[in-house]
């Protein structure tokens, strides 16, 4: 089947939210000229669950191929009762939010006030208030926010963040766009595959450019990943990949992934770890760190070996550890990360076929390059010497129990999961979303409305492929974990997760961008995504 146009993309058009309330229609892509003269649809009896019952809503669907249907879904109204503001902090005390409050009065800030922020994430064990918010002025106009958060700035204030209250997460009437795709793989005859940008790991690429070399038919941004040096390799994956029978990135062990299999086997969502080790000849044994990024950084944690801060998922953030076996293949790139320590090249046969005495070297195009720092360099020094063998083996548990990986098997990270068995089960706090110091963090991540990247499964089997825009007052305010769990349930999903979301959120169909990017810049460069091809 050929693709269903073959025009140029046609990008959403970018407007200012400083000087306006309400985004302008976007041009007319193809993709969009086709939903128009189609039916719009009020549809009364399945209405997504975001704001009231009453809001208009309209749906307009179009079949991309046999077995795959688009929908988008518009939403709601503009509040008359939302504004910006200015978040002055959050924080986790009543008592720290009064001394704020009163500092900011004594510099003439008269118009602050307290907000307490009283919802948890469902499986966090404390109770009582999440925080409290220290907030200051109403504003029609971000720029006018924008002007308060400066005075502030200059009075010695930071952290500042102009928001818009149609996100927080409390009652609003939207709007909201949210495009669906629905995959029945019984009926669709090509692939639902992930695919690396530039197809390597490190680097990274928009997904439509991904989409446009693979010829897809639609796609979604896929997993979390590093995005600058600071935290790793850019463009790695934070968390488990796996595709055609090879184990790319290692899992943030215990957090939730999406597995997509290209035959019999349907999609599912498990809680996966990894395990890898490198046996030598001669008998000795070392825990392989990781696979196919830098050693040293860890993003979002979860990883082995006495990482710091902790080896428990973490996510956003970047733990460290001095002594790590990193493993590297050719999906890598050409060249491993540069740096101290020592590297050891393993043959197709497992054999030590060169020794270097610092990292950064060519990674051949069969077999592997093990890259030691601290005590895994020692341990390459001793027990990887020319002509030994040395052989990496992997283990993949999801829930409990050994996962095959073949040809056809495909991982792809996220997480929290949403639903589990029809019922909404958000472990945000066991997959590393709640930071027990800065309890802000979840506020910000689970609680506030963002744009998101969402997958499910529905009971027959179908695959529900899910981006809801964000941060675009006037055009669609995003939605919260709970939110994004019941859209997800009304859609027909029994199981869903959550993917990386926020500037990375994208859908195409066809040769069109069919979502809104939130970032500033445009289409934010991604590592990975999730194609509907041929």
């Amino acid at each position: 089947m050929k693709k269903i146009w073959k025009k140029p993309i046609l990008p959403i058009a970018s407007i200012s939210l400083a000087s306006v309330m309400f985004v302008n229609a976007i041009p007319e892509t193809p993709v969009q000229a086709k939903l128009n003269v189609q039916s719009q649809v009020q549809t009364k009896n399945h209405l997504l669950p975001l704001g009231t019952p009453n809001l208009q809503e309209k749906r307009t669907s179009m079949n991309l191929a046999p077995g795959v249907k688009y929908t988008k879904i518009n939403r709601g109204e503009t509040s008359s009762k939302d504004f910006y503001t200015v978040d002055v902090a959050f924080v986790e005390t009543q008592k720290q939010a009064k001394i704020l409050l009163g500092n900011l009065k004594k510099d003439g800030f008269k118009n602050a006030h307290i907000i307490k922020e009283t919802d948890r994430a469902v499986d966090d064990r404390k109770k009582g208030p999440l925080g409290y918010i220290v907030r200051i002025g109403q504003y029609q106009l971000e720029a006018d926010a924008a002007e308060m958060k400066n005075k502030l700035s200059e009075k010695g204030y930071s952290g500042l963040r102009t928001v818009y209250t149609g996100e927080d997460g409390e009652k609003t009437t939207g709007p909201w766009v949210v495009n669906v795709l629905e995959v029945d793989q019984d009926r669709f005859h090509g692939h639902v595959v992930p695919e690396l940008a530039n197809d390597a790991v490190a680097g990274k690429e928009t997904l439509t450019q991904i989409a446009d070399r693979k010829d897809a038919i639609a796609g979604v941004n896929a997993g979390y990943f590093v995005m600058g040096e600071k935290d790793g390799t850019p463009g790695d994956l934070a968390g488990i990949f796996a595709s055609k029978g090879q184990l790319v990135s290692e899992a943030i062990n215990g957090r939730s992934t999406l597995i997509l299999s290209s035959v019999e086997e349907k999609a599912n969502i498990a809680s996966v770890s990894t395990s890898i080790q490198a046996t030598s000849s001669d008998g000795a044994v070392r825990e392989v760190d990781g696979l196919n990024r830098k050693p040293g950084l860890i993003r979002n944690c979860g990883g082995v070996g006495g990482d710091t801060t902790t080896e428990r998922a973490k996510h956003d953030f970047t733990c460290k550890d001095e002594s790590e076996l990193i493993q590297y293949t050719s999906v890598f790139g050409e060249k491993t990360e540069s740096g101290d320590g020592m590297e050891v090249v393993v043959n197709h046969a497992g054999v030590v076929a060169e020794i270097r005495n610092k990292r950064g070297g060519d990674i051949p195009s069969s077999g592997s390059v093990l890259a030691g720092t601290g005590e895994a360099a020692e341990w390459l020094r001793d027990h990887a010497r020319q002509g030994m063998k040395i052989q990496v083996k992997s283990k993949i548990i999801g829930d409990g129990k050994q996962l095959k990986l073949d040809q056809t098997t495909s991982i792809i990270n996220g997480g929290p999961r949403l639903l589990e068995n029809g019922e909404i089960s958000i472990n945000a706090v066991e997959e590393g979303f709640h930071w027990e110091e800065d309890p802000g963090f979840y506020y910000r991540f689970g609680e506030r409305r963002n744009p998101r990247t969402l997958a499910g499964i529905k009971e027959n089997g179908n695959l529900l492929l899910v981006t809801i825009d964000g941060r675009a007052p006037g055009w669609s305010v995003g939605a919260n974990f709970e939110e994004s769990a019941k859209v997800m349930k009304s859609l027909g999903a029994v199981d869903a997760i959550n993917l990386d979301g926020g500037g990375s959120t994208t859908m195409t169909v066809g040769d069109d961008r069919v979502t809104r990017p939130s970032d500033a810049a445009g289409e934010r460069p991604i590592a990975d995504g999730i194609l509907l091809v041929e």
